[in-house]
């Protein structure tokens, strides 16, 4: 497929140079359905990004679309603030009884604003409330969102450098596996933390990432986030777990820390909790911490009840019947990881390592540039996908966890041959 790049003056001429997304896929996408999108010329592309995740169940997913539209016909609520509604109570009602009770978890809902930051800064904010502390610690290669209580615990230095203040009241320790394995986990963490003499301000919380998306596709071991909660439990410091990009069945269970046997104090949800990518963010967090005051935290947006109807539906269509989907994102995984098995092997000098879990991968080169290269060709031969980590190194896939075996299929052998195609 040749694809010849279109017209893009207007988006040029008038829309802001901070856009991105839209350089490395220069094309005018006009529909898009399942795992498809189509553009203005009719070329039709497979989409490995999944709206960076907050497209779990598709392009215009049919039974999240007719929820949607029955709600809009019958002229429902569209704007309602953190008013009362039938679709708010639908979703409450729904996300009680078949994502929380199943899985013994207590927690309170809080609709903090329509994005993921929004969560971030709400769980931020709530914790510093609950202990009367300001310093909060985070990991390495972290992302937690744009906004300047987010940047302060995200690692990315640019990103961090767009906030134009110093960030303050984060410290970065070392994620799993940051040091090699030549150090013994949180040994260094639990020394700054005995010793008055190091410096570290007692935290009020650790905000993590199970699988670091933005930050290179890093998997946190099971035994490691055990290790962490528990950390987090003796030296009085609440644990948030960031599920928004690898909750809502990214990496096989509705939430992302279940293989774990843990239970953060907080967690925060977005991306494809709507289901639709519809904005729409979640802040959960146990009884005992909810000493909001009301209007303490709000937002003109958080009542997104055409959001709040299809996540209801999505919940309704692929989590009540138990771990069918679990397992079928766990064999997908297995049969990207196949792929990417012989990938490495027919690329041996290339290929640095594959990493991933679930229905999130990564594949990094030793030369940081290629991983760019590979990108540009993908998309060239009609395969979208995005680069992750600091400098951009690794190809990142995210697929919808609805994709068929032969889209996945078909997608893997376009990455294969633009591998090899940008072989030097």
């Amino acid at each position: 497929m040749t694809i010849t790049p279109p017209a893009l003056s207007v988006f040029e001429t008038l829309e802001s140079e901070v856009r991105s997304y839209c350089r490395g896929w220069p094309a005018v996408f006009d529909r898009a359905r399942g795992a498809r999108l189509t553009d203005e010329d009719g070329h039709e592309y497979l989409d490995f990004f999944a709206g960076a995740g907050s497209l779990n169940y598709g392009h215009n997913n049919p039974v999240l679309k007719r929820a949607l539209l029955d709600h809009l016909e019958r002229d429902g609520i569209t704007h309602g603030l953190d008013m009362a509604t039938t679709a708010k109570r639908t979703f409450l009602e729904t996300f009680q009884n078949v994502i929380l009770r199943p899985r013994d978890l207590p927690y309170k809902v809080m609709f903090p604003g329509p994005t993921g930051t929004n969560a971030v800064e709400a769980a931020l904010k709530l914790a510093r409330k609950v202990k009367g502390r300001e310093s909060v610690v985070s990991f390495t290669n972290a992302f937690h969102g744009m906004s300047l209580g987010s940047l302060a615990v995200t690692g990315n230095a640019f990103k961090r450098a767009g906030a134009g203040i110093p960030l303050v009241h984060g410290t970065p320790m070392p994620f799993d596996n940051y040091l090699d394995g030549q150090t013994p986990d949180f040994l260094w963490f639990e020394r700054l933390l005995e010793d008055e003499g190091s410096g570290l301000n007692k935290p009020a919380a650790v905000i993590v990432e199970t699988v670091q998306g933005e930050g290179g596709i890093n998997v946190a071991r099971p035994e490691w986030l055990r290790a962490l909660a528990d950390l987090c439990r003796r030296r009085d410091m609440l644990l948030i777990v960031d599920d928004i990009q690898m909750g809502c069945g990214r990496t096989g269970a509705f939430f992302s820390f279940e293989e774990a046997g843990i239970t953060p104090d907080i967690v925060t949800l977005s991306k494809s909790i709507s289901g639709y990518g519809l904005p729409m963010s979640l802040c959960l967090f146990k009884p005992e911490l909810d000493i909001w005051e009301p209007g303490e935290h709000n937002g003109t947006f958080r009542g997104n009840n055409p959001a709040f109807v299809t996540a209801t539906a999505a919940l309704e269509a692929y989590w009540t019947d138990g771990s069918s989907l679990e397992k079928q994102t766990r064999a997908r995984g297995e049969q990207v990881e196949q792929a990417l098995i012989s990938i490495t092997e027919e690329n041996l000098v290339d290929v640095k390592e594959y990493r991933g879990h679930g229905l999130v991968w990564g594949l990094e080169f030793h030369d940081e540039h290629r991983a760019g290269a590979v990108a540009r060709r993908a998309f060239e031969l009609g395969l979208l996908i995005e680069t992750s980590g600091p400098r951009s190194e690794v190809v990142k896939l995210l697929p919808p966890l609805t994709v068929t075996p032969e889209e996945l299929d078909e997608g893997l052998r376009t990455l294969a041959r633009a591998v090899h195609e940008t072989a030097s």
